[in-house]
């Protein structure tokens, strides 16, 4: 039977979001209504699912469920929380611009006393000034990731980006140089780090691995190098297979900071002390202790001493390096097929012809916009550990929601608090991605939000 002309038209619109071919013996086809379905020619099977939600490279990498870590997880967050209360009265509101979100939580955290560090650990309350919004959470888990993202932004000097690429951070080891308070910002940050654990948030920045290992008073090795820079790493791996005595090398370092060529001695009178077949996995040594322990240990210092402000810093060596990478940051790359799998729908069905459309767009979008969905409707980027399974609401647990909701000439709307997409019933599909496209790219604030 031949499709109808909206039907035709929706096929025209849907071949507009190119996903790459099928696998071998797969057809898609578009039902007279305009629902997607696919015919798995090879096993005679009709389904509504694309099969392409499969492919890893499609719809991002699957992460391996560990029951280890949830239950380190859960154990650290009993353990951590006890004594604490969620009654706002014991809690602390705190009213920020967005614009100036970094400088106003700052300055406020400055002034806090001592008995109101300790109340961080309790219920918080976020206010955009000039926003009208009722924080049950989703206000607080924004603050979290646009905070985040201004205090690791390398223009304020204090973290940098590692040496082999633009995306992983580490403490930039002359930020004293860049903010004569630098230390005291750093407590600051500490405190937001510890803050987001308490509160069961996440972090929208990632750090070298040597970062979680100094914050887990572990030592830091060779191997450690060739994730961060991998020319140095190299050089290092030679001298330790080789004799160094031709290279001349002295107990010296050098380096250039803010193009000012600058040379620093790894032992007093270092350089004099010429390194040699005897004494040159003493230089490696000392090499990345300078790295990365020495030239950042005042920062470091300070960071832990914020994140001991709200949590043990015995606690967090219940996990190892990378655990606590996860604990803090979550999940960078979003697995489409795994938020498709623990989505809940309320007056749709997983089959409805709005919500295969929906799918589909998530799958056609890059990384950077599926990142920018997610945070227009949970209030962050990141994904928990153990996958969507776990993402949290203003009261626990709460999976992602879509709710049949709203006009077709009305905007969807977003719920941080309860993870819910109030989405309307579109007539079309370039109409709904038209819709969901501008108000994720032009929606700042909480206006109207439950």
């Amino acid at each position: 039977m031949p499709l109808s002309s909206d039907a035709e038209n929706q096929k025209m619109s849907l071949s507009l979001d190119s996903l790459g071919p099928l696998p071998t013996g797969w057809e898609e086809r578009l039902s007279e209504d305009g629902r997607i379905f696919f015919i798995n020619h090879t096993k005679k099977k009709t389904t509504w699912e694309d099969p392409r939600f499969s492919n890893p490279q499609l719809a991002g990498r699957k992460m391996e469920y560990s029951r280890d870590y949830k239950y380190k997880y859960e154990h650290f967050m009993k353990e951590i929380r006890k004594g604490r209360t969620d009654h706002i009265n014991n809690g602390v509101k705190l009213r920020v611009r967005r614009s100036e979100v970094f400088s106003d939580s700052y300055s406020i955290f400055r002034k806090l006393g001592r008995n109101e560090v300790k109340r961080l650990r309790n219920r918080l309350w976020i206010e955009f000034e000039g926003e009208v919004g009722y924080d049950y959470g989703g206000v607080s888990r924004e603050w979290f990731e646009i905070l985040s993202v201004e205090m690791f932004n390398p223009y304020y000097g204090l973290f940098e980006y590692s040496a082999v690429d633009n995306y992983t951070l580490q403490i930039n080891p002359n930020s004293g140089l860049c903010n004569q308070d630098h230390l005291a910002v750093f407590k600051f940050i500490g405190r937001v780090a510890g803050m987001a654990i308490m509160h069961k948030r996440l972090l929208n920045g990632f750090f070298i691995r040597p970062f979680y290992k100094m914050m887990l008073g572990k030592m830091i090795t060779i191997s450690d190098m060739e994730s961060v820079d991998a020319e140095y790493y190299n050089s290092l791996v030679w001298i330790k297979e080789n004799d160094p005595e031709s290279l001349l090398l002295t107990f010296q370092v050098e380096e250039e900071v803010f193009g000012e060529h600058t040379e620093t001695e790894l032992v007093p009178g270092g350089g004099d002390i010429q390194v040699t077949e005897e004494n040159k996995m003493e230089y490696i040594d000392m090499v990345i202790k300078w790295r990365f322990v020495s030239r950042i240990r005042d920062q470091m210092a300070h960071f832990l001493q914020g994140i001991s402000d709200i949590i043990p810093l015995k606690m967090i060596k219940t996990f190892d390096e990378g655990e606590l990478e996860f604990l803090m940051s979550g999940i960078g790359v979003i697995d489409v097929k795994d938020w498709k799998d623990n989505t809940e729908y309320k007056n749709y069905r997983p089959t409805d012809k709005v919500i295969l459309w929906f799918w589909r767009m998530v799958l056609s979008f890059g990384d950077e916009m599926r990142s920018k969905l997610l945070q227009f409707i949970t209030g962050t980027s990141r994904v928990p550990y153990n996958g969507f399974k776990e993402l949290h609401g203003s009261n626990g647990p709460c999976k992602f929601k879509i709710s049949k909701s709203g006009s077709p000439e009305s905007l969807p709307r977003a719920h941080t608090c309860f993870n819910r997409l109030d989405l309307p019933e579109y007539s079309t599909y370039r109409n709904m991605k038209k819709k969901i496209v501008t108000a994720i790219e032009y929606s700042q604030g909480f206006d109207g939000v439950d």
